[in-house]
């Protein structure tokens, strides 16, 4: 068991580091590519594009051909992507190349996830499931200064180059240490009834979508991109200041995941589910959201943390959508919301970017700009938790009158 996670969380790590690479890199492409703050978001938001095009047909192949199968493959197209962005000369080149790392690292987390779903029980699931998000907050995390250290070194060119060997050796790993799959099932085998029609229309995801796609999806958006510029243009502080910044915030982010994946046997063990414990923490997140937009300059990486930190109990929205649904349809429940997470991620990114370049047009501030975009997300995010809690309560009230 240890040698198959292990194995999984390896190809894992440099999926996150790609994700989250972009706010390291934003200054220097601004000065190198003249990008801008809309620019910056759509590069960033096509790596979260890609991911998301490929979720639907994803599903349905981890439940056809299995994880490791289709892992392996995504993989090596990852490592095609890696090395187009190594070789890019232009925006559109490296738009296409960070579309192609997104398909190539889209089933970097799902098909690990669905391999826990047929193989582990629903303790094991959560801690897996946390220790797997604590591998990506470690690859996030190198995405900072580690990445700054080595730039000197290899420039952001042989970054992408070094990336893409080093996933080869990811998919050594997975074909020397994951069990095999099944034969792959015919098409037939799932019945029509259990499609994703049924896991679009099921009442946990849907109470459970708008949270993913604004709540879930703008934390990974904020910590994989607008963090960064908030600590250079709205706290003043320069790229070195916020790579170190950055580093706090994903150290942060391992820390909780870790703290996630040790206490989860025991909540589940006094009776919390994973719903329960979300619908209690996460309105620490909110209030710590609205407390950094109060505080501006003065919300530096500590405060930024401490909002990532508050709002990491949205990871356990994953594991409790795909506990819902029976392990026949585990990867396509979890590339589901995965679609609807990472969609949430492009959305938030790219409209934040373009709303930030409005705003700066008509005379704004960084500080006003930052406040009011970063303002409507705080809406967006408080609606979707308002969504959830009212379809829980209608849920609970209808299972309490169905036993009346």
């Amino acid at each position: 068991m240890a040698r198959v996670f292990l194995a999984f969380a390896f190809a894992y790590f440099f999926s996150a580091l790609l994700r989250a690479v972009t706010a390291t890199l934003a200054p220097v492409f601004s000065v190198e590519l003249g990008l801008g703050a809309g620019a910056l978001g759509l590069l960033a938001g096509a790596y979260f594009l890609g991911f998301s095009a490929l979720q639907l047909p994803l599903g349905s192949a981890l439940d056809r051909f299995g994880p490791k199968r289709v892992l392996m493959v995504l993989l090596a197209v990852a490592v095609l992507g890696c090395a187009g962005f190594g070789a890019a000369r232009d925006l559109p080149q490296l738009l296409a190349a960070r579309f192609l790392i997104g398909m190539g690292v889209s089933a970097c987390l799902m098909a690990p996830l669905t391999s826990y779903r047929r193989r582990f029980g629903p303790t094991a699931q959560l801690r897996a499931n946390s220790w797997m998000l604590m591998t990506g907050s470690l690859g996030m995390l190198s995405s900072t200064l580690p990445v700054q250290w080595l730039l000197p070194v290899l420039g952001w060119r042989g970054l992408f180059i070094a990336i893409a060997g080093l996933l080869l050796l990811a998919i050594a790993a997975i074909a020397w240490f994951v069990p095999g799959d099944e034969p792959p099932a015919a098409p037939a085998a799932a019945p029509a009834s259990g499609g994703y029609r049924d896991v679009f229309r099921h009442p946990a995801f849907v109470r459970m979508a708008p949270f993913g796609f604004f709540v879930y999806g703008g934390m990974v958006a904020m910590q994989s991109l607008w963090i960064g510029p908030w600590l250079t243009q709205v706290a003043g502080h320069t790229a070195a200041e916020a790579a170190r910044g950055l580093f706090v915030v994903n150290l942060s982010m391992l820390v909780a995941f870790l703290c996630w994946g040790l206490c989860m046997p025991r909540l589940v063990r006094a009776g919390w589910d994973a719903e329960r414990i979300i619908g209690v923490g996460w309105p620490l997140g909110i209030v710590c959201l609205a407390a950094n937009l109060w505080l501006g300059p003065s919300a530096a990486a500590i405060a930024w943390s401490a909002w990532c930190v508050l709002t990491s109990v949205v990871s356990l929205s994953q594991p409790a959508v795909a506990q819902a649904f029976p392990a026949s349809l585990a990867g396509r429940a979890l590339s589901a919301f995965n679609l609807v997470i990472f969609l949430g991620v492009f959305a938030v990114q790219w409209g934040i970017g373009l709303l930030l370049d409005v705003l700066r047009g008509l005379g704004w501030s960084p500080l006003q700009s930052y406040r009011l975009a970063f303002g409507l997300f705080f809406a967006a995010c408080l609606t979707s938790f308002l969504w959830h809690v009212w379809h829980r309560s209608r849920s609970t009230w209808d299972a309490g009158g169905a036993r009346g």
